[in-house]
C-alpha cells in the first residue's frame, strides 16, 4: 500500500501491518519516515476491507523517538522552527492513529523511547517482548512530552508516576511496563509479532463500528465532564442501534449462537 522504503505495510487478512523500517537505526524518526508513516494510516483509514492494525518496529527496536542526528541539524540551520516537526509530523500521527475506524495492537519487539512511546501509547493495546526497555527520554535532553504523551501516560499510570517517569526520565523494563497496564502481555521476543496478530485477529473479527465509538468514548472521557460524557454515550449508542452488526448479534444471543460481525 505504499512504496516508501521508510515504512512497510503488509496485509494478514483483514489485519494490516504497518512497521517502521529503519531497523539500523532502531526505527529513529528522520522526516522521511514521519511523513511515510502519517501517509500509510492516512491510506489504511480508507482502506475498506481492513478491520484492524499491528504497528510494530523493524529488527531489534519498535521505535527510538526522534532521530537526533537530524534534529541536531535542524537546530543549526534555525533552532526556532526546529520543533516544528512537533506540529507538523508528529501530531497528525497521534491524530491518525486516534481516528482510524478500527483498533490497533502495538508489537514493541524492543527499544521504545521518546515518541516512539507516545506512538505506542496512541495504540489500543499493546504487546511487549521479553527484555523490551522504555523510557520517555525527553527532559534527557532538555525537553517536555510530546505525541501526547503527557496526558496517554497519566491516564495509563497515574499523574504520580507519570511525573516521576518523564521527570527522572529513567528507563523500565516490559516486565514493569505490564505490572503497571501498559502492556497487556509480555512475551518471547520471537513471539511478540504472532501474539500481537494473534489479538488483531480476534478485535477484526469483532464489531468494528461499536469499537471505534468505544476508542473514542474511552479517549474523550478520560478528559470530559460526566453530562458530556453520558451525553456522548447516548450518542453513540444512537449511532450503533440500528447498525447490522447490533440488530444481528442481538438476534444471535436470543437464538443462542455466536454472531457474525461485519462492521456494517
Amino acid at each position: 500500500m505504499t512504496d516508501d522504503p521508510a515504512v512497510r505495510v503488509s496485509r494478514d487478512g483483514a489485519v494490516a501491518v504497518l512497521t517502521l523500517a529503519r531497523p539500523a537505526r532502531y526505527n529513529a524518526l528522520t522526516r522521511e519516515l514521519k511523513e511515510a508513516l502519517l501517509a500509510a494510516l492516512t491510506e489504511l483509514a480508507g482502506a475498506e476491507d481492513v478491520r484492524a492494525l499491528v504497528l510494530t518496529g523493524a529488527g531489534r527496536a519498535f521505535c527510538v523517538g526522534q532521530d537526533l542526528g537530524e534534529h541536531a541539524e535542524a537546530l543549526r540551520r534555525d533552532a526556532g522552527s526546529a520543533l516544528d516537526t512537533v506540529t507538523e509530523h508528529y501530531n497528525p500521527i497521534v491524530r491518525a492513529l486516534a481516528a482510524l475506524p478500527f483498533p490497533v495492537v502495538a508489537a514493541i519487539n524492543g527499544p521504545c523511547a521518546g515518541a516512539g512511546l507516545g506512538f505506542a501509547l496512541a495504540c489500543d493495546l499493546r504487546v511487549a517482548a521479553a527484555g523490551a526497555s522504555f523510557s520517555t527520554a525527553f527532559t534527557g535532553i532538555g525537553l517536555t512530552a510530546d505525541s501526547g504523551l503527557s496526558a496517554s501516560l497519566a491516564h495509563a499510570v497515574g499523574v504520580s508516576r507519570a511525573l516521576e517517569l518523564l521527570l527522572l526520565g529513567e528507563g523500565f523494563t516490559a516486565e514493569e511496563a505490564h505490572a503497571w497496564g501498559l502492556v497487556r502481555a509480555v512475551v518471547p521476543a520471537d513471539e511478540v509479532l504472532p501474539a500481537a496478530l494473534e489479538l488483531a485477529h480476534r478485535l477484526a473479527a469483532g464489531p468494528t463500528r461499536a469499537y471505534a465509538e468505544v476508542r473514542r468514548a474511552v479517549r474523550d472521557g478520560a478528559v470530559a465532564p460526566l453530562e458530556e460524557v453520558l451525553a456522548a454515550e447516548a450518542a453513540a449508542q444512537a449511532r450503533l442501534a440500528t447498525t447490522s452488526d447490533h440488530v444481528q448479534a442481538v438476534a444471535a444471543f436470543l437464538e443462542k449462537r455466536r454472531p457474525t460481525f461485519e462492521g456494517r
